[in-house]
């Protein structure tokens, strides 16, 4: 099977290599879209626990294509959604029932093969049916399934005000997700006024246009918007100038949630007195676990809309393209690789 085969950070190929064989209790994938996202970008510059040699793609649809021994509830040409994530079950996070901190991690498309390839090999108990879905929503699932964990964590009281920053493709599932979950008003603040279209269309109430090169110059419009403060601050787009907004922006007693992913070595500046003196928590959302039957749940009603995100399809053969286009392509929402 043809597939993109990282050697280390940066170097990769599209490359022939051998077509994997399910084992007991796993299916095999005749990859139909994988979706890509900023962790991909990421991981192309050697971040994210990423390991190599590397297949990556980890928003996997595909038809599944071969079943392993001791395989049920699953038939060949079925479409599914797969969960990428591999968790061990007997680790110290595990056993406390804190999966996203298993010490053996294991995620298709990070540090195991992914679906950036003809073919992929998926646990059976990690597929879900998803042939009632078309491939532009069903490649959404696990995008919208770390949504959900950020719904999570954040906690949110009904009846809150809440800024989101970033109107990427899960900055845009994060905003319907507020706006069907409690919140009275979700404002989206982002530099791109197409995006921002869209999150009006999704039923986001207020939107703000920032400029991308120094967004802090919107401070004041933000500040006049919720005088007192938003009760949530929401960063969903991983940039530390961005972050810096969001504690000035937050009530007095209020939540900032870490939700876009920044460089490792990247370092927000906080003043510990003002996290103090004004009781403000500070949370992290960091990827999933157990919430694609959720996710598939708000995906197939409706509270969650994807039309217009998936911008942009390219063949393994163009993955080259495909990441530039990601990284640099102002046009593009979201990139896919159809093999």
């Amino acid at each position: 099977m043809r597939a993109v085969v990282y050697d280390a950070p940066r170097q990769f190929e599209v490359r022939t290599v051998p077509t994997p064989e399910p084992g007991v209790g796993e299916v095999r994938l005749a990859v139909e879209m994988a979706g890509m996202c900023g962790t991909d970008l990421h991981i192309h510059d050697g971040g994210f626990f990423s390991k190599y040699p590397l297949t990556p793609g980890h928003e996997i649809v595909g038809r599944v294509d071969s079943v392993g021994d001791a395989v049920d509830g699953l038939a060949v040409g079925q479409r599914v959604a797969a969960d990428n994530t591999v968790l061990c079950g007997h680790c110290r996070s595990c056993r406390r029932d804190e999966p996203l901190f298993c010490r053996n991690f294991y995620s298709l498309g990070v540090n195991g093969p992914g679906a950036f390839a003809e073919y992929v090999i998926v646990h059976a108990e990690k597929c879900f049916p998803a042939d009632d879905l078309n491939l532009s929503v069903a490649v959404m699932t696990e995008p919208t399934a770390c949504a959900i964990h950020g719904m999570d964590v954040l906690d949110l009281r009904p009846g809150s005000d809440v800024l989101v920053f970033g109107a990427g493709p899960t900055g845009l599932v994060l905003a319907q997700l507020l706006v069907h979950g409690g919140a009275a008003r979700v404002t989206v603040a982002a530099p791109t006024e197409f995006k921002l279209a869209l999150a009006r269309g999704y039923g986001v109430d207020t939107t703000v246009q920032i400029d991308r090169a120094n967004p802090g110059a919107s401070l004041a419009v933000l500040s006049d918007n919720a005088p007192d403060g938003y009760d949530a601050v929401v960063e969903a787009t991983g940039a530390v100038a961005v972050g810096e907004l969001c504690l000035p922006l937050t009530r007095d007693g209020g939540t900032v949630l870490i939700y876009g992913m920044a460089d490792e070595e990247a370092v927000l500046p906080t003043r510990p007195y003002d996290v103090f003196r004004r009781e403000l928590t500070v949370k992290g959302s960091f990827a999933q676990t157990h919430c694609f039957d959720r996710s598939l749940a708000v995906l197939r009603s409706g509270r969650v809309r994807t039309e217009g995100i998936v911008t942009h399809e390219f063949p393994l053969s163009d993955y080259h393209r495909a990441i530039e286009t990601l990284r640099s392509d102002p046009s593009c929402m979201k990139a896919a690789i159809v093999p």
